[in-house]
């Protein structure tokens, strides 16, 4: 992927993607697939729509309806899984929560093949990203908890506050991925283990939805009856096989300054991850100042860049969700170098209205 800047003014153009496959990347906590007479319903579509990981889930199956109900129940079963026994850190029974109650434990928390690889997989995109993508943040997501005022009524918005400078330091030196201590398996039958300073707790959420779509995507590889599939996460997407007319699976990137709105389609084949990160998606507003949920690990407070929104179009669920994470972080220009190092497609979307893009993503997106 070479490095290309193509600069496009942003329309207020309102085209909502929904029906059949067509979906919206970068909404938050809604439904954007479904309604009727935008797109024909072809017989074979299967749509279902259901909460989990803390967001809608939106399905559309190609497949019989027998075939595409088991898959939605088995999907579901997944995410839920994924939730409470390895991602959450709420729940007593996630592993997440397990290494987080170990901190400060000299004998460190034992865990699974696959907490192992996720963190490596994390831990090696902090070191790339330069620390911009940092999964140590828990003691500051909780002290901002951005997604309960973002979620509350007015009322609780009103009472709203940041934190002082004195919290926010404190939390700050409880962070840190470069002091996560993982230590691999060195023999058969034996179990990696994690060592957490005190005080420090893990928080996924933001590669949380990507993996998921990783391990969507498998499931649908062993599902010989569906043909096609597209699956929505609250913002982060998974298209898969084809539809039966031929057409292509269609993803609206969100207009940061119109919601309602997208700024264009990606035009998709095949198995694809897509997932956007934007300051607009989970926000509290106090004193005329937004506070959003994307929080810098230098300065405790929400990024502040020429950044409103980032997407990231690649095969890898994983991947996509962290790095529209680091990328937002770290700006349009260091964020398209971070993209290129891992071959993959990037459009930012900036605070002026224009839009950035690497070369390969103008292959899939039409502007609106």
């Amino acid at each position: 992927m070479k490095l290309f800047f193509r600069i496009i003014m942003v329309g207020a153009v309102i085209f909502y993607c929904c029906s059949c496959g067509n979906v919206r990347s970068g909404g938050w906590g809604r439904a954007s697939a479904g309604g009727d007479g935008d797109f024909e319903v072809q017989e074979s579509a299967r749509q279902y729509v259901d909460t989990a990981m803390g967001t809608v889930i939106q399905q559309t199956v190609y497949a019989s309806e027998e075939t595409a109900s088991a898959f939605f129940q088995e999907a579901m079963a997944l995410l839920t899984g994924l939730e409470q026994e390895e991602l959450s850190w709420r729940l007593d029974t996630s592993e997440v929560w397990q290494i987080n109650a170990s901190a400060g434990n000299e004998e460190g928390c034992s865990i699974s093949e696959e907490m192992e690889a996720l963190l490596q997989e994390c831990l090696e995109l902090y070191g790339r990203s330069g620390g911009a993508f940092d999964i140590t943040l828990g003691p500051l997501t909780r002290l901002w908890n951005i997604d309960k005022w973002a979620a509350g009524g007015e009322e609780v918005k009103n009472d709203f506050r940041p934190p002082s400078a004195e919290e926010l330091r404190y939390a700050l030196g409880l962070c840190g991925s470069d002091r996560v201590r993982l230590v691999p398996a060195v023999s058969e039958g034996e179990e990696a283990r994690i060592f957490l300073p005190e005080g420090m707790q893990l928080d996924l959420g933001a590669v949380g939805k990507g993996l998921a779509l990783s391990r969507l995507s498998g499931l649908l590889e062993e599902e010989a009856g569906v043909s096609g599939a597209v699956i929505s996460l609250g913002g982060s997407i998974l298209t898969f096989g084809g539809k039966p007319d031929g057409s292509s699976w269609k993803v609206g990137i969100v207009n940061p300054f119109d919601t309602s709105s997208n700024v264009g389609i990606l035009s998709l084949e095949g198995q694809w991850c897509v997932s956007t990160s934007g300051d607009y998606e989970r926000y509290v507003e106090a004193d005329g100042v937004r506070y959003h949920h994307i929080l810098n690990p230098d300065t405790g407070y929400p990024a502040e860049s020429e950044v409103r929104g980032v997407s990231i179009l690649t095969k890898d669920g994983l991947l996509s969700d962290g790095l529209s994470t680091a990328c937002f972080l770290l700006g349009s220009e260091r964020g398209m170098e971070l993209a290129e190092e891992y071959g993959v497609e990037v459009l930012f979307v900036l605070s002026d209205g224009s839009i950035v893009m690497s070369e390969g993503m103008e292959a899939y997106f039409t502007e609106l």
